[in-house]
């Protein structure tokens, strides 16, 4: 459910890159190995794949992930690492384990590195060692919140980075993070790739935000709603205890409003659900205000949930950029706060208002079994790929099924939800809002 509608074109490269023949004998047994040619459709829609086969003649498939029969890497000389950056999220610790449980037992490598803080670790000027992961080590890691390697935002010059991972002999990379994460991945990858170094390099998508490109959830996003219920759940509450009593709950959603949409969803309390991809007007008679005080005037209380994105255009000038480039938000919990206090105050209506922002609460807690699960799954998978000399991917869930994508294509695009599709429909549905409250 947390997919919008297709993004990208059937001419798009899925190709996986690959670092050569695979020679030797995988030692996994009592699996079904997959192989090269197996592919999973993009689009599922009869209709439309008819048409574009009229059109085009192709259509746009992906490779199936899952273990190969042969591998690249011998498993006795390999040596891998695994780091993890950006903002935290439930299930990073989950990952970490199920690489290197898959690494140790299933393939026997024998050293696996952890590179801490971010891509920082990878930068000499920062004197931080990595740490040997084991088995032992990880043991209980997936029981807490956060990433037990550390974390960082901000580049780093990508051919230092790429020194210091032939200096320590790292054949396999893996990179746990998001958008900004990523693409620092698939530089790193191109670089290793124009110095004819034999080194896969393999994402795996973290974001609760749920925006990256072809890939249909992203590890954190089910906990994340989870999370967020009971915000929405208290607020609403406080908002039910006093005259006029209005809750607002910021969530986390820079660019898509996923956790908020489905939160609000799962709730089923949210009267009011503002996201980046859906435009809104304060004042005037279409405004947001206008419809809150309607709302007041029939029910007596409302909850309203917001995206941190939502509503940028309120703001009257840019606030700069962020360690990773990304554009500093405004607060729209704290704007809206204010504006609905000053709009009721001026009329004379008696309100309360309740905010609440549970922001780093939600990112912070362990991942739930939900989660668990399909983090175990990500790093297994995302161990079977690079032992097979897989490289400049991510592993992505997609249809219900685990699959290969081209980093720079799934970082080309933040996927979004539809104002015009299932997802915003049943927002509009569920909680009674206009379907527009613009003004023009």
């Amino acid at each position: 459910m947390g997919s919008s509608k297709p993004t990208f074109s059937d001419n798009s490269d899925s190709t996986i890159d690959s670092l050569g023949s695979r020679t030797i004998t995988s030692p996994l047994q009592h699996r079904r190995f997959v192989e090269d040619r197996s592919r999973i459709l993009y689009d599922t829609s009869a209709e439309r794949l008819r048409e574009r086969l009229d059109e085009t003649g192709e259509i746009m498939t992906f490779e199936e992930a899952g273990p190969r029969d042969k591998l690249f890497f011998d498993p006795l000389n390999a040596r891998a690492a695994i780091v993890t950056c950006g903002g935290l999220c439930p299930g990073t610790n989950d990952v970490i384990r199920s690489v290197v449980h898959t690494l140790t037992y299933g393939y026997g490598v024998r050293i696996i590195k952890g590179v801490q803080y971010g891509y920082s670790g990878l930068n000499p000027d920062s004197k931080l060692p990595f740490v040997d992961l084991t088995p032992d080590v990880v043991r209980s890691i997936h029981q807490n919140g956060g990433t037990f390697l550390g974390s960082s935002r901000g580049p780093q010059p990508t051919d230092v980075l790429v020194d210091t991972l032939y200096r320590e002999d790292i054949r396999l990379l893996f990179v746990i993070g998001g958008d900004g994460t990523l693409r620092g991945a698939d530089e790193i990858y191109r670089e290793v790739k124009s110095r004819g170094l034999s080194m896969a390099v393999i994402g795996i998508p973290k974001t609760i935000d749920n925006d990256i490109g072809v890939v249909s959830r992203t590890f954190g996003f089910d906990t994340a709603v989870n999370k967020a219920v009971d915000a929405l759940q208290a607020a609403h509450v406080e908002a039910r205890g006093a005259v006029n009593g209005i809750g607002i709950v910021k969530l986390m959603g820079r660019h898509a409003g996923f956790v908020t949409a489905h939160a609000s969803l799962a709730s089923a309390d949210a009267n009011f659900v503002l996201v980046p991809e859906v435009p809104f007007d304060l004042e005037g008679p279409r405004g947001f205000l206008s419809a809150l005080e309607k709302r007041l005037e029939i029910r007596d209380h409302a909850l309203v949930v917001v995206a941190e994105g939502a509503g940028q255009n309120l703001f009257d000038e840019e606030l700069g950029k962020d360690a990773s480039g990304n554009a500093i938000l405004g607060n729209i919990g704290v704007l809206l706060r204010e504006r609905i206090k000053q709009y009721f105050s001026e009329r004379g209506v008696e309100h309360s208002v309740k905010y609440i922002d549970p922001s780093y609460m939600i990112r912070s807690v362990p991942a739930n079994a939900n989660d668990r699960i399909f983090c175990g799954f990500l790093g297994q998978y995302a161990a079977h790929a690079a032992m097979a000399g897989k490289t400049g991917l991510l592993i992505g869930s997609w249809n219900n099924l685990f699959i290969h994508v081209p980093l720079g294509l799934a970082v080309s695009k933040h996927k979004r939800i539809d104002p015009e599709g299932v997802i915003w429909t049943s927002v509009l549905e569920a909680t009674g809002q206009p379907g527009r409250m613009l003004n023009d």
